[in-house]
């Protein structure tokens, strides 16, 4: 079974995603999940994805282009600690919804 996508965003192409599955999160929960992508890629350059592991467990997904000379391989590591940290609440609250409906 493979990760589902929660949501990402791309410095790369200025985009970002919400899976449409997630439709059905209230709002409020999507624009936070929408700011902390954009924020993130804008900080630090290259792709960030969300997703549910195989157990359930949102986790924090980070990669860039090999020729990306701006994407900060530390600052990332350093800002997924602080998101965790900061986002856990709301992380458990995701994990919660996705198990409900998952199951």
């Amino acid at each position: 079974m493979d990760n589902k996508v929660l949501c990402g965003a791309s410095y790369y192409e200025q985009k970002f995603y919400m899976n449409p599955v997630y439709d059905v999160l209230p709002e409020q929960v999507k624009n936070e999940l929408k700011i902390l992508c954009v924020l993130f890629v804008q900080d630090v350059s290259g792709i960030i994805m969300l997703e549910f592991n195989e157990e359930g467990n949102l986790q924090i997904m980070v990669t860039a282009r090999e020729d990306d000379i701006y994407f900060d391989e530390i600052g990332s590591e350093l800002k997924i600690k602080q998101l965790q940290q900061e986002k856990e609440e709301l992380f458990r609250q995701l994990e919660e919804y996705y198990h409900a409906v998952s199951d």
